[in-house]
């Protein structure tokens, strides 16, 4: 099922789902006008295809006391690719870690970190990441507030592009 290859059914039961995972297989067969069946059967190719990679909570760090959230970019020395695969297990690893993306340009990596305090932000700092091998260089930015931060993938652009070529 390649991405060509999604009908709109298909995307309709992703975006459904994307806006709410917990909704029953009734609930979101009625949503997108088929029966409960085929949309389960649906379902599973869909995951089984990995355009669902899971379902999760989204909970919120701040509530939790998780009160720090940093961007840290990271440079290394080496961009061997034996090198870039060390930094991303050494990323798996480390807790406060949420995201890694490794980019191209001045910065190798942005890594998204969260933690309860700013001491325990800065001990990962200082003991993890800046000491790890083959890091060069750690700029951080701590984030004051999030003015939008929406999962997933916006449905409605996708809808605009095959609508265009069809």
């Amino acid at each position: 099922m390649a991405n060509s290859k999604l009908d709109p059914i298909d995307r309709m039961i992703l975006a459904e789902l994307q806006a709410d995972g917990r909704m029953t297989n009734v609930e979101l067969a009625k949503r997108v006008g088929i029966s409960a069946p085929p949309c389960l059967r649906r379902v599973r190719t869909l995951e089984e295809n990995g355009y669902i990679r899971g379902y999760h909570a989204d909970v919120d760090a701040r509530e939790l006391g998780f009160e720090v959230q940093v961007f840290a970019m990271v440079g290394l020395q080496s961009q061997a690719e034996v090198d870039l695969s060390a930094f991303e297990a050494k990323c798996q690893d480390w807790p406060l870690v949420r995201e890694c993306h490794m980019l191209n340009g001045e910065v190798d990596f942005i890594l998204k970190c969260v933690a309860p305090d700013l001491s325990t932000f800065q001990r990962f700092l200082t003991e993890d990441l800046t000491s790890a091998d083959n890091v060069a260089s750690v700029k951080t930015s701590l984030v004051i507030r999030c003015a939008k931060d929406l999962p997933g993938v916006p449905f409605e652009v996708l809808e605009k592009r095959l609508n265009k070529s069809a």
